[in-house]
């Protein structure tokens, strides 16, 4: 009798085991299936968590950039008609008056004439001056001398050479007309809505403007560019042509390059009907401040009246969250 359990025990169990041997297989085939269903990436999420140690797991504390905080009430007395004074590095606006205004650019259309040059040339590429016929600011181009497309940037950004900015234009593949329509599709991709350009040296013309705001965007981008940041900073350079026959001297005509410690660029302009307009980058104290003056009447001693103005009420402050 205990044979006859024991065999029908040994039965039972033989039974049990059965199906469980037939149970892992299949449980194993839904799981590789599943796990072919993951991507990847997600599999070397899970071996990764199964391996990391929890307290290396902790995130640093978030590093906020200094906020400026206003410290005093002097008011801000300027002829210029449309100002944007913004910090550089939390796009704070400091200062704004008329910043969704239309005025005319002038020159300081010539940042978006450099970006475009940058995008759609090299450095190194030359071009054949032709007979450009223009009017104010030039770098006195000979037709027929070659230039490299450098050498010309120096010209448009330190010297606010019109015939320079013709040169490059000229030297689109789609020539003048293409070069423009690239500027105003830069405009598009940057999101300045109220920004038209129908020439690439700043011309007064019914279609051609920007805003404060505009330009200050424009201009807080194309500092992002090392070329056009290095070149806007320097006070004075001679270039000359690919056979080293002609030499142009070029100095900033933004004054307060090389005379406040600081000023780095950017771009100046004047026409009739546009007044003085002037974009400034300064650091100071380790802070970096844009200051956008449009239709002045004295650019550069209101842009010097801003900056004190700016470094006498404001202070820079590091915000962290509280536990």
């Amino acid at each position: 009798m205990k044979s006859r359990k024991s065999a029908g025990a040994t039965r039972v169990i033989s039974s049990k085991t059965k199906q469980r041997n037939i149970w892992f297989p299949w449980q194993s085939v839904v799981l590789t299936f599943l796990l072919l269903l993951l991507p990847p990436q997600n599999l070397y999420a899970l071996r990764a968590m199964s391996e990391v140690n929890p307290e290396a797991a902790e995130l640093p504390p978030p590093k906020v950039a200094p906020y400026p905080v206003k410290t005093g009430n002097v008011p801000l007395e300027l002829t210029a008609e449309g100002i944007v004074v913004v910090d550089e590095d939390t796009n704070v606006k400091l200062f704004t008056k008329n910043p969704e205004t239309r005025f005319f650019p002038a020159s300081t259309t010539k940042i978006m004439t450099a970006l475009i040059t940058l995008e759609d040339y090299k450095l190194t590429d030359v071009v054949t001056v032709g007979n450009i016929s223009t009017e104010g600011q030039m770098m006195n181009l000979v037709p027929g001398e070659t230039m490299t497309v450098e050498n010309l940037l120096y010209g448009i950004l330190v010297h606010s050479a019109n015939d320079a900015a013709l040169a490059l234009a000229d030297h689109h593949i789609g020539g003048r007309e293409r070069f423009i329509e690239r500027m105003n599709e830069k405009a598009q991709t940057l999101h300045l809505t109220n920004t038209h350009f129908t020439n690439p040296i700043g011309l007064d013309d019914p279609n051609h403007y920007t805003t404060p705001e505009d330009l200050a965007s424009l201009s807080l981008y194309s500092l992002k560019n090392p070329v056009i940041s290095k070149i806007v900073g320097v006070p004075q350079i001679t270039v000359a042509d690919t056979l080293y026959q002609h030499f142009h001297v070029l100095k900033n005509v933004n004054e307060l390059v090389g005379k406040i410690p600081g000023v780095a660029g950017l771009k100046t302009g004047w026409t009739e009907n546009a007044g003085q307009s002037l974009v400034t980058t300064i650091m100071r104290n380790g802070r970096k401040v844009l200051i956008v003056l449009l239709k002045s009447q004295d650019r550069f001693s209101e842009t010097e009246t801003v900056l004190n103005w700016v470094f006498n009420n404001f202070v820079w402050q590091e915000f962290r969250p509280t536990s």
